[in-house]
């Protein structure tokens, strides 16, 4: 069930209604009810999804049971955690990668011919973000961070929590599962509040990121036939639509759990406005960097050991989670892409910057720099293959195709996708004023009312999948 489809939009008023005027009675039915709504919002995919997921939140519940039993003895716990970890990681392997690694194989040492050891399995829809918030929980007990819950419901409803289940925010035990024990009343200004973040985020799917999503789709999926401006516009494009495709899901689901009472994760913060590809990682997609930085970056050793050491954990951990978004070489690439570049910030003693820093116009040109950096990412990112990535790199600078390279598209939508990226800018990123309580009334009515009209005039109504859905 898609955030941007009519289930949803029937799915979403049925369950509000009756988890808070049905079962608002105390905190055990709401879980149960979120728990039932979550599993047939993910179950309108494919039933036999629920299967899968039902046995990860149950692993992970009963070895955080297990490890706190066994506390005193440190052998056993250690076993227990690590049992869980490889079954979730083997699971996340079979369906993800399985397909992928024996027909790399092939292709290197048999000729290709695979077929027969293949299993053309369907991957299931957001496997990679309710796996790693399982083993967040369980991991976090054995480090003593977090009580093991005894409360199976909650457990299973804070694994499977449907705004975030798909594509996140990958959320910590720590943060979201405590939620689902306290009670939680209505409160019309919290629902409100959501609601319009929710309005936004779906504004930025449909409206931007999927009209940009034509060009994009026009020149990547067909490289070849092109060179120049147009392989840079699609490369400008796509991180834009990227953007505001992610961060349209994370605004969504953060604020549909908010009308429910719960309080998830900020996932961006204004990531294009970095001075540097560490402060980048620290404003992109958060809920995972921090992931990745919490329990593989600094099990590694982080940077509490020898420079050479320190590099090397870098690039794994930065090359391990490009291999998370996707079975492709082109995602490894790209995760070893970003671990190069932190080496090349360390080795040249750049300096860090803390993403509170309020921007000031000398911070321009490593803005600019920042993002050029990034955009020749996103470009490698989208590349169907690695035929297509060295053929954009090698032909993204001839420029034979025009001024500007907008003959793909009619200038009045070339024009229109430029007003969108400028209203990224606008609006997204100075969010913080526009969303605040502190203003007045009739502007959070006018916006809401522009949204909604933007959208039913220029929103694509074809339903269509959010990128990260693939991961």
């Amino acid at each position: 069930m898609l955030f941007n489809s009519i289930e949803f939009f029937i799915f979403l008023p049925i369950v509000f209604v009756l988890y808070w005027f049905v079962f608002n009675k105390n905190v055990k039915r709401q879980n149960v009810f979120i728990l039932v709504a979550s599993y047939t919002f993910y179950g309108w995919w494919n039933w036999r999804f629920l299967i899968l997921i039902a046995f990860t939140s149950f692993c992970s519940w009963l070895s955080g049971f297990l490890i706190e039993e066994y506390r005193g003895d440190y052998r056993k716990a250690k076993c227990i955690n690590a049992a869980n970890i490889i079954v979730n990681l083997l699971i996340l392997g079979v369906f993800k990668y399985y397909d992928f690694f024996i027909q790399s194989f092939a292709d290197v040492f048999l000729g290709g011919k695979a077929d027969g050891l293949l299993l053309r399995i369907i991957l299931p829809v957001g496997i990679s973000f309710y796996t790693f918030q399982a083993l967040s929980y369980s991991i976090d007990v054995y480090r003593n961070k977090l009580q093991p819950t005894k409360d199976v419901i909650q457990f299973f409803a804070f694994v499977a929590f449907f705004p975030q289940l798909v594509a996140g925010p990958i959320e910590r035990a720590t943060n979201l599962l405590p939620q689902f024990a306290r009670a939680r009343i209505v409160n019309y200004e919290q629902i409100t509040s959501g609601l319009r973040q929710a309005l936004w985020g779906l504004f930025k799917k449909m409206v931007i990121a999927d009209n940009l999503a034509v060009y994009v789709n026009l020149v990547f999926n067909d490289v070849e036939n092109y060179s120049g401006f147009p392989l840079i516009w699609a490369a400008i494009f796509f991180t834009f639509q990227i953007y505001a495709d992610f961060s349209g899901y994370s605004d969504i689901a953060i604020g549909t759990a908010r009308i429910f009472g719960f309080d998830l994760m900020t996932n961006f913060r204004q990531p294009y406005l970095s001075r540097s590809i560490k402060e980048f990682w620290n404003r992109w997609h958060i809920s995972l960097s921090s992931w990745f930085r919490d329990y593989v970056y600094i099990p590694l050793g982080g940077n509490r050991v020898s420079y050479v050491r320190h590099c090397a954990n870098l690039f794994i951990t930065f090359t391990i989670s490009g291999l998370w978004h996707g079975a492709n070489w082109t995602f490894v690439i790209w995760g070893a892409y970003y671990g190069v570049l932190l080496i090349l910030e360390k080795l040249f003693c750049l300096k860090s910057y803390k993403i509170d820093d309020s921007f000031k116009i000398n911070h321009l040109p490593k803005v600019v720099c920042t993002f050029v950096i990034v955009v020749f990412g996103w470009a490698l990112f989208r590349a169907n293959t690695l035929s297509d990535v060295w053929y954009i790199y090698g032909n993204i600078f001839k420029f034979n195709s025009g001024i500007i390279g907008v003959p793909l598209v009619s200038v009045k939508t070339f024009i229109m996708m430029l007003l969108f990226i400028w209203l990224l800018f606008t609006v997204d990123f100075c969010k913080q004023i526009v969303l605040k309580r502190e203003m007045k009334k009739i502007w959070r009515v006018l916006l809401v009312f522009l949204q909604i009209v933007g959208i039913y005039t220029l929103g694509v109504f074809e339903e269509q999948s959010f990128i990260y859905f693939q991961f």
